[in-house]
């Protein structure tokens, strides 16, 4: 006679492999995240690679000014140029600093402030919770 399947073998193997389809998803949500925010070695405004510097602030219109994302040298001054204009200053002769490039900053750093409010949000926070208590991921054969 021919050999008897088990159905319950079956099922918990089917859900198995399903389980193990939802966490690789969660997992890729999460280096995602990381990778694409995360990253200290290049500029988190447009991707350069970059030193990152443990001493960020700079004088800035005879005042230190804390910078609190990872840029290369180019957007750093960009910022820093952002935060002047913000005070009513800034370099005049960088005509091209408009009203759409304030525009394009403030919703640059709005955006940076909605990823951090993501990984603060209390479901980010479980999925976390949940990858460190079902432990590592093998890869694929």
């Amino acid at each position: 006679m021919a050999e008897i399947i088990s159905l319950n073998d079956k099922l918990k193997l089917s859900k198995d492999k399903r389980e193990a389809v939802a966490r690789k998803r969660k997992i890729q949500a999460v280096q995602k995240v990381f990778q694409c925010t995360q990253c200290a070695f290049k500029c988190e405004r447009c991707g350069q690679q970059i030193n990152p510097d443990p001493s960020k602030g700079k004088k800035c219109e005879h005042q230190f000014v804390r910078v609190p994302y990872h840029f290369c040298e180019s957007c750093e001054e960009e910022y820093l140029d952002y935060i002047s204009r913000m005070k009513g200053k800034g370099d005049s002769n960088s005509y091209w600093h408009n009203e759409e490039w304030l525009k394009v900053w403030n919703d640059w750093i709005e955006y940076q402030s909605s990823i951090d409010r993501y990984l603060k949000s209390k479901e980010f926070k479980q999925l976390l919770q949940e990858l460190r208590q079902t432990g590592p991921v093998l890869p694929d054969s």
